[in-house]
C-alpha cells in the first residue's frame, strides 16, 4: 500500500529535523529515501560478496563450474523463493521492522560463511544470507515509495540504485580484504549488516509514525481500482517475467562468471579481472539511478523498450571483442540493460494498485530466483563446454525481452510533469 500523506508532527530521524511543516515533511522523505538506499547498499554489498569471491572458494575446495552454480542456487532460491510470502503479509500486516530483523539473518549467513569449511556449510550459509534477502526487500520497497511522496519511479531508482552500488562494491571488498586475508576476513564484513541494522531500526520507528498518523485522519483505506481483468493483469505479469527472465540471466552470466570469463580469454589475474568486474557493476549502478526518474519524465514502457532495444546489438558484439572493446561494450550493456528494472516494478506497481509488498516480493523474487538457476544452468554449461561458449550462446537472450510489444500503455499523460 502507498502511503502518500505527510504528518509535520510525525516523529523524524535526528539528522532530519525541520523548521517548516511543509519544508520538514519534504527533507523527511529525501532522508528516509536516502537512509533506505544507504540500508540496501550495505545489503547489497553483502549478497555480491558471495560471487566475487568464487575464485577464492573454487581454488579453496577444488570446485567445479556446477558446484559454484549450486551455491549462487542455494542463495537465489531461499533469496527469492519467500519474498513473495513476505510481501503478501506485510501488504495485510505491515511490520515496519522486518527489515532489522532481516539483516540479522544476513549477519548471522555472513558470519557462518567466514568460518565455513566445508562445501555443505558453504551452501548453508549463503542460505541464510537469501533468507534475510527475502525479508529485507519487499517492505524495504514498499517504505521508498512511501518516502517518494508520488514520484514512484525516483524513489524506486534511489531505492535500487543503492542496491546497485552496493553490488559493485562486493568485488572490491573481495580483491583488496578477502583475496589477501584469506576466508576467515569474510567475518570483518559483519560490521555491514550491523550498521543496517541501525539504520533500518529508525527508519522502522519513521513508518511505524507515518502509518499511525495517517490512520488517524483516517486515511491509507481506499484502493484505486484494477485496470483489466484478473486474467489479462496475469498475461501482463507473465510478460513482465519473461522481460525479467532475459535482463536477469544474462546479467547473472556477466557478475557471476565474468571474472573467470576474462582470465580465461584475456589471461588476466584475479585482481584485475575483480576490477573489470567493479566497472562492470558500477555502470549497473548508474543505469539503475537513471531508469527510475527517466521512467517518470518518458514513462515506464518507454524505458523498457529503449533498454531491450538499446541492448541487442552491443550483447551480441560482446563475445568477439578484445580487451578494450569488452570492457566498454559491457559498460555500455550495464548501462542500458539496468535501467528498466526499475520501470518494471513501477509499471506493475500501478498494474496492481494496492499490492505493493507482494509486487515487490514477486519481481525481486524473480530476480533473485532466475538469477540462481541461470548461475547453475550456465555453471553447467561450461563444464560441459567452455566459459568462452557461455558467452556466445547468452549473447541472444536479450532478444526476448522483444516480448515487450505485448505490453499496454497503462500511463496517460506522459511526459510528466
Amino acid at each position: 500500500m502507498s502511503v502518500n500523506a505527510e504528518d509535520p508532527n510525525a516523529p523524524v530521524l535526528p539528522s532530519l529535523a525541520a523548521a517548516a511543516p511543509k519544508a520538514a515533511a519534504e527533507r523527511t522523505a529525501v532522508g528516509v529515501l536516502l537512509a533506505i538506499s544507504a540500508a540496501h547498499l550495505l545489503n547489497d554489498s553483502v549478497q555480491s560478496l558471495i560471487p566475487a569471491i568464487y575464485p577464492i572458494l573454487k581454488d579453496n575446495y577444488q570446485l567445479d563450474f556446477f558446484q559454484i552454480g549450486l551455491i549462487s542456487l542455494a542463495f537465489q532460491l531461499t533469496a527469492s523463493l519467500l519474498q513473495p510470502f513476505v510481501g503478501m503479509f506485510t501488504d495485510k500486516y505491515p511490520q515496519p521492522y522486518s527489515t532489522a530483523v532481516g539483516m540479522a539473518f544476513t549477519l548471522t549467513g555472513l558470519v557462518w560463511l567466514a568460518f565455513a569449511h566445508s562445501y555443505l556449510a558453504l551452501i548453508a550459509a549463503v542460505a541464510v544470507i537469501g533468507v534475510g534477502s527475502s525479508v529485507f526487500h519487499p517492505d524495504s520497497a514498499r517504505m521508498a515509495r512511501t518516502a517518494g511522496a508520488g514520484r514512484h519511479g525516483l524513489a524506486q531508482s534511489v531505492f535500487q540504485v543503492g542496491g546497485n552500488v552496493g553490488q559493485a562494491l562486493g568485488p572490491l571488498l573481495a580483491a583488496f580484504i578477502v583475496l589477501p586475508l584469506g576466508q576467515d576476513s569474510i567475518a570483518w564484513m559483519a560490521l555491514l549488516p550491523l550498521a543496517a541494522m541501525v539504520i533500518l531500526a529508525r527508519i522502522g520507528a519513521w513508518y511505524a509514525a507515518k502509518r499511525r498518523a495517517l490512520a488517524a485522519k483516517g486515511g491509507g483505506k481506499a484502493v484505486a481500482k484494477a485496470l483489466y481483468s484478473s486474467t489479462k493483469v496475469r498475461w501482463i505479469i507473465f510478460v513482465l517475467a519473461l522481460l525479467v527472465f532475459s535482463k536477469f540471466v544474462y546479467s547473472v552470466s556477466l557478475a557471476n562468471y565474468l571474472t573467470f570469463y576474462l582470465m580465461d580469454k584475456f589471461a588476466l589475474p584475479v585482481l584485475d579481472a575483480q576490477l573489470y568486474l567493479f566497472l562492470f557493476l558500477g555502470a549497473n549502478a548508474a543505469g539503475g539511478l537513471l531508469g527510475g526518474p527517466a521512467g517518470d519524465r518518458f514513462g515506464r514502457r518507454v524505458v523498457i523498450w529503449f533498454s531491450v532495444l538499446g541492448a541487442i546489438p552491443f550483447a551480441l558484439l560482446l563475445p568477439y571483442a578484445n580487451l578494450f572493446w569488452t570492457a566498454t561494450l559491457m559498460v555500455i550493456i550495464a548501462l542500458i540493460i539496468s535501467s528498466s528494472f526499475t520501470s518494471i516494478v513501477v509499471y506493475a506497481q500501478e498494474l496492481v494498485p494496492g499490492r505493493v509488498g507482494a509486487i515487490n516480493g514477486l519481481f525481486f523474487g524473480l530476480s533473485f530466483g532466475l538469477s540462481g538457476i541461470g548461475a547453475a544452468a550456465l555453471g553447467w554449461l561450461a563444464d560441459e563446454t567452455s566459459i568462452r561458449f557461455v558467452y556466445q550462446a547468452v549473447a541472444f537472450l536479450p532478444l526476448l525481452g522483444l516480448v515487450c510489444v505485448l505490453l499496454p500503455n497503462i500511463e496517460r499523460g506522459y511526459p510528466a510533469r
